[in-house]
């Protein structure tokens, strides 16, 4: 569809929209009447085939998917929701993409995520995170984009004792690659703010869970391993405690941060986004059994290079510029992921 004919403040960039965060904001954007386009690099990180499958919930069928910028048909422009397979790191063709389709927002939860991969494969975290976040922000400051809301991360905390984590805190001392390049990303972004003047905002996601959630998290290894009956391996012998935050919350954050106006508006901005209710790790597992009815094999083991021992975030400001609110409790968050897996893996 030409730019002119399309509705450039009802239309949202999603990087990331094959994954877990990614195509649930997607699917609310959708559900609300927004235009979305949705880019991904369908990387083999963790199964290929739960990402087809998150598409193909949105209207994207796997032909589809598997299309590059240059072959999108010219017919999904007058689709509300437009996906295409794509790198950030690509220089060549995310221009293009701002070029084809008029974008007034841009939603970047795009990244090579992972604390314990970055300690493998560090090349992947410079070319999404940091190259590819730095072509976001060149497309953001030469396609005019409004407002640019991005995630960061709670790891960039790494092991502070002062709890709860608050947005003012030291975090300078990140403890895997993973959390410096999100802390590169805050410190892009605010340049960028200053020079070319749109708005961003970047949250820092604690530990999201839920339905069509990522195979390589806790919630989905530990229920994955119960039911398959093997052993659950348990870091630092279960002395973790996490700010569990259901994707439902998360979603509800990145909305009113991408959607709307901050009481307290100001063109740069971060934001913690979690539960404000830490659980301790082994309480979780328990939690997960119940839902299964079915006791886990634990294998203690210690802590793993890169992990943190606790997370815990102040949403105060969240709260107070956008009346975020979170409202599931770490129960009935598990029995809802519980009861996505047993119908999506036909358990």
């Amino acid at each position: 569809m030409p730019l002119e004919n399309r509705n450039r403040s009802n239309t949202i960039l999603v990087t990331g929209a094959a994954g877990f965060i990614g195509f649930h904001v997607s699917k609310a954007l959708l559900n609300l009447g927004y235009t979305v386009i949705g880019i991904d690099n369908l990387n083999d990180y963790y199964d290929v085939n739960l990402k087809l499958a998150r598409l193909e919930e949105l209207g994207i069928d796997k032909t589809q998917a598997l299309q590059d910028l240059n072959e999108t048909s010219s017919s999904t422009f007058g689709s509300r929701m437009i996906f295409v397979k794509m790198n950030l790191e690509d220089r060549e063709s995310l221009p293009k993409l701002f070029e084809n389709f008029a974008v007034d927002r841009v939603c970047n939860l795009a990244a090579q995520a992972g604390v314990r991969y970055s300690l493998e494969n560090p090349e992947a975290y410079a070319d999404s995170n940091l190259t590819g976040f730095l072509n976001i922000l060149e497309c953001c400051r030469n396609f005019k984009v409004t407002k640019l809301v991005y995630a960061s991360s709670s790891s960039i905390y790494g092991n502070s004792d002062n709890v709860p984590f608050e947005e003012t805190a030291n975090v300078d001392h990140p403890v895997s690659l993973y959390a410096a390049t999100k802390k590169a990303n805050e410190l892009m972004a605010h340049a960028y703010t200053h020079l070319y003047g749109f708005e961003s905002i970047g949250l820092r996601f604690f530990t999201v869970y839920g339905p069509w959630g990522r195979p390589d998290m806790a919630m989905f290894l530990f229920t994955e391993a119960i039911v398959n009956e093997k052993p659950l391996k348990v870091f630092n012998n279960g002395d973790l405690s996490r700010d569990f935050t259901y994707i439902d919350d998360i979603v509800a954050g990145v909305l009113a941060t991408l959607l709307h106006t901050s009481k307290n508006a100001s063109p740069y901005k971060l934001y913690n986004i979690g539960n404000s209710k830490p659980v301790q790790l082994l309480e979780y597992i328990e939690a997960i059994e119940s839902a299964l009815n079915k006791k886990a094999i634990r294998q203690m083991l210690p802590m793993q290079p890169g992990d943190v021992k606790q997370t815990y975030a102040d949403v105060s400001a969240l709260q107070n510029d956008y009346n975020y609110q979170p409202k599931t409790e770490v129960r009935e968050g598990i029995a809802a992921f519980v009861a996505w897996y047993k119908s999506f893996y036909m358990i």
